[in-house]
């Protein structure tokens, strides 16, 4: 069972900076994808940043130049340097992966795994 655990989250002020990581119990090789998405009360959850197991990224407008999402697949890790943060920003942030099943060789479907999820709370 693949287990994400995420961590960096925190209180900080607008303008300042957090770097949220999320470890895998084990490989991230087999994750077609992996990224962050964010929650805010009473909002719906919504992707924030991704990254394709060949290294491609995508972006929410919102983030667009201010976060940037790395993968370390030599230590298992996923990460989001977030830049010039604003209190829009605060939300709790899941880490997800997406991992192809394979049924007798032949693709089945894609399967989500989700973090706990980390508090980021941007202070105006």
């Amino acid at each position: 069972q693949v287990q994400l655990v995420e961590s960096g989250g925190g209180l900080v002020q607008a303008g300042w900076s957090l770097r949220l990581s999320c470890a895998a119990s084990g490989s991230i090789l087999s994750f077609e994808t992996m990224g962050w998405h964010r929650q805010a009360p009473v909002k719906q959850r919504e992707l924030v940043a991704v990254v394709s197991s060949g290294g491609s990224t995508n972006y929410a407008d919102s983030v667009l130049g201010r976060f940037t999402i790395s993968r370390d697949n030599a230590k298992n890790t996923v990460s989001m340097q977030m830049n010039s943060l604003e209190p829009e920003d605060t939300a709790v942030y899941f880490c997800k992966a997406e991992q192809k099943q394979y049924y007798r060789g032949v693709y089945s479907y894609t399967r989500p795994y989700w973090g706990q999820g980390t508090q980021v709370t941007i202070s105006s």
